[in-house]
């Protein structure tokens, strides 16, 4: 099976992804919904995702809203999640709302 991931010395993948150039994003977390101005690339494959305060997180389209219903993400936890694949469309937008206190949210395309 042929993959775009790097190879070690055996020419076993190595399970990680580049970040992308101009794949830097910064969404601002408050008591409504926010999304990433610019659409994440149709290359992406992965975003990583940190922020400095609790927040909800929705994936969609350029419309996408996140509510409290949404899937709960901690402060100070980075994490990889997938945007599309096995059947599933690819996320072009990401949303977010505060959980408590307004934060910041750090967002980075990988491919």
């Amino acid at each position: 099976m042929s993959t775009k991931l790097p190879l070690d010395v055996n020419d076993h993948p190595i399970p990680a992804l580049r970040l992308k150039t101009n794949g830097a994003h910064v969404i601002g977390a408050a008591a409504t919904s926010a999304r990433n101005a610019t659409a994440f690339d149709d290359e992406t494959r992965v975003v990583s995702v940190y922020a400095n305060e609790p927040i909800y997180i929705a994936f969609g389209d350029a419309s996408v809203s996140a509510t409290t219903s949404d899937h709960y993400f901690p402060a100070g936890l980075y994490y990889d999640i997938a945007l599309g694949g096995d059947g599933v469309s690819h996320s072009s937008h990401m949303a977010v709302i505060a959980a408590s206190a307004d934060g910041d949210v750090y967002v980075s395309e990988k491919a």
